[in-house]
C-alpha cells in the first residue's frame, strides 16, 4: 500500500515529529511505501488565496504546490495526519493545508448544502497529541467536538474510511523516557493494527 503521512509541528525534535518517524518506520517494516510531508520543514504556504476559493478554471488555475499535494493524495491508498492540539485544534499549518488541498472538486462537492466526499477507497488514521489529560477533555465534551470536526467533518466528509483517532494525553516537555517509549510503541501498534498483513491482506481492509 502507499501511505502519505502529513504532520504538523514547527519543532523537529518535538514528540509530534518523534511519533511520525516511528509510525513511518512501522509501516516500511510492514513492507509499505510511505511518503511524509512535514509541512513545517517543506515551507508549505497555509494561507488560502482568494483565487483558491473559486472553481479551478483555465482562467483561475490551481497553485503548484496545490496540484502537487492533491497528486499525493491520489497516490495513496492511506493518508494520517499528525498533529499536536492546540486550543483543540490543529495548527494554523495542517489547518491551511486543509484549506487549501482539500478544495471542492477534489476532496468533496456540495449540492443544496449536502456534502459529498470525493475520495472514497481510502482509508485514515488521525494521530494527536495534547498536553491536557484525555479523561477531562472527554468530560467537558471538548473530545466529542474535536472528532466531530477534525475526524467527522473533515475526513470522513471527504470520503475517506476513517480507521482511528489515536491520542496521546499528558505530553509536556518533561516527559519520561519511559512514558515517550510507550508511546512510540503504541504508534508503531497502530500502523500494525490497521496495516498489517493480518489486518489488510496485503490490501485495504474492507
Amino acid at each position: 500500500m502507499n501511505h502519505l503521512i502529513v504532520v504538523a509541528h514547527p519543532a523537529i525534535e518535538s514528540f509530534t515529529m518523534a511519533l511520525s518517524r516511528a509510525y513511518a518506520g512501522e509501516l516500511e517494516a510492514l513492507g509499505h511505501t510511505q511518503r511524509t510531508r512535514d509541512l513545517y520543514r517543506m515551507g508549505f504556504d497555509p494561507v488560502l488565496a482568494a483565487h483558491e476559493i473559486l472553481p479551478v478554471s483555465t482562467a483561475h488555475p490551481a497553485s503548484a504546490d496545490v496540484v502537487a499535494a492533491q497528486d499525493e493524495i491520489r497516490w495513496a491508498d492511506a493518508l494520517t495526519v499528525i498533529y499536536p492540539l492546540w486550543w483543540l485544534s490543529m495548527p494554523a499549518m495542517m489547518k491551511g493545508y486543509v484549506d487549501r488541498v482539500f478544495a471542492r472538486g477534489f476532496a468533496y462537492e456540495s449540492v443544496n448544502g449536502s456534502v459529498h466526499g470525493l475520495l472514497s477507497g481510502k482509508a485514515a488514521v488521525s494521530i494527536t497529541v495534547s498536553g491536557a489529560p484525555l479523561p477531562m477533555l472527554v468530560k467537558s465534551g471538548d473530545w466529542a467536538a474535536v472528532q466531530a470536526l477534525q475526524d467527522t467533518h473533515i475526513l470522513r466528509a471527504a470520503g475517506f474510511k476513517f480507521l482511528e483517532h489515536l491520542h496521546f494525553d499528558e505530553v509536556a516537555p518533561q516527559l519520561s523516557a519511559e512514558i515517550g517509549d510507550q508511546h512510540l510503541t503504541q504508534v508503531r501498534a497502530c500502523a500494525r493494527r490497521h496495516f498489517g498483513e493480518s489486518a489488510t491482506g496485503g490490501r485495504l481492509a474492507s
